[in-house]
């Protein structure tokens, strides 16, 4: 699959963060520190795909000729998460067209994207604001000006159209690849017809602002139109790009768009059965100094009730209940930001 040579395993200490091992905080707790993961992808070129077809900027519609729905799916939302890149080169590399209804595939932040170095992963995460907190009206209509919102209104008029949307994202830690289908039943069960990744997370969203998938009806629980966000495992391993792209495949096999002998070769057997987790709170940062205290990456049961996960400054961070589920604890959340989610597993 082009994109996914091994680049080269970085040794050096990326400087937003400290060198393996612990550390000490302010108050002279333990806290343990990382190292910059190794990057196993090369972003494509997505140059050849920027005049696309439809007047926007990196923005391709492919046509059937036949009724069917409006499916999008987006890459590059933050800049830095290049394996849903790579699968979304490999879409066009092998010709895939629908077989009915029309399919749009968007690179969403290049502006991030361009500024992509391996020495500075974090840093092209965006340019000037996370453009997955700003897809609501009060935003996109307000007066406020940034790189990201510009493109986001760029945008606005292929998520109107569309009446499905996956959205491909990757993440910090290592954490296994999850579904997250916010709140509404269709959603959860578009994320059920995909049968992986085997993580399903029903949440609420960020505190932050609103998301792609959580823009206009796609979040309302009477709409009709269903979005999904897949975060593919960790941001620059190979398997993401992997995960990214079978679950391309299985999204557009569960639209009936594309011929099941198409995805064959890159939908794979996985042993474990899909589980569906709740989320019950966000935790949202407080003071600048918030940390955990053990390394978690994300899904992990946690037996007991009140067990301490981390500080918020002076404030204790406790699990709520027995059995619960800590999803995507944030590498170094500041303030007004989602340190963790926290859920329950559910039938």
């Amino acid at each position: 699959m082009a994109g996914l040579a091994h680049r080269r395993t970085l040794r050096h200490t990326d400087h937003s963060a400290k060198a393996p091992g612990i550390g000490q905080t302010r108050r002279g707790e333990i806290r343990l520190t990382e190292s910059l993961p190794p990057i196993e992808l090369t972003p494509p070129d997505i140059g050849p795909y920027r005049r696309g077809n439809t007047g926007i900027d990196h923005v391709t519609t492919l046509e059937s000729g036949r009724p069917g729905p409006q499916a999008v799916i987006v890459s590059l939302i933050h800049g830095n998460e290049i394996g849903g890149a790579v699968a979304m080169d490999r879409l066009f590399r092998m010709g895939v067209k629908p077989t009915r209804g029309r399919l749009t595939l968007v690179f969403a932040n290049t502006a991030a994207y361009r500024g992509f170095d391996a020495e500075r992963p974090y840093a092209s995460r965006f340019v000037d604001e996370d453009m997955n907190r700003v897809w609501s009206p009060e935003v996109l209509d307000g007066p406020r000006d940034s790189v990201e919102l510009r493109r986001a209104r760029q945008l606005r008029p292929v998520f109107d159209a569309a009446d499905v949307i996956l959205d491909l994202h990757s993440m910090t830690a290592d954490t296994p690849p999850l579904t997250l289908c916010g709140r509404t039943e269709r959603a959860r069960a578009l994320a059920r017809r995909l049968g992986y990744p085997a993580w399903v997370v029903a949440d609420e969203g960020h505190a932050a602002g609103r998301r792609v998938i959580d823009y206009a009806d796609f979040a309302a629980a009477d709409g009709r139109r269903t979005a999904i966000l897949v975060e593919c495992g960790q941001h620059w391993r190979v398997e993401t790009a992997l995960v990214a792209l079978e679950s391309a495949m299985r999204f557009l096999l569960a639209q009936e768009m594309i011929d099941p002998s198409l995805a064959d070769r890159h939908i794979r057997r996985h042993p474990d059965p899909q589980r569906t987790v709740e989320v019950t709170e966000a935790v949202t940062a407080e003071t600048d100094e918030f940390f955990f205290d053990q390394p978690y990456v994300g899904m992990e049961v946690i037996p007991r009730a009140g067990t301490v996960l981390g500080h918020d400054g002076n404030r204790p961070i406790v699990t709520p209940y027995d059995d619960c589920v800590l999803i995507m604890p944030a590498r170094r959340p500041k303030s007004g930001q989602t340190a963790v989610r926290l859920g329950r597993i559910v039938p």
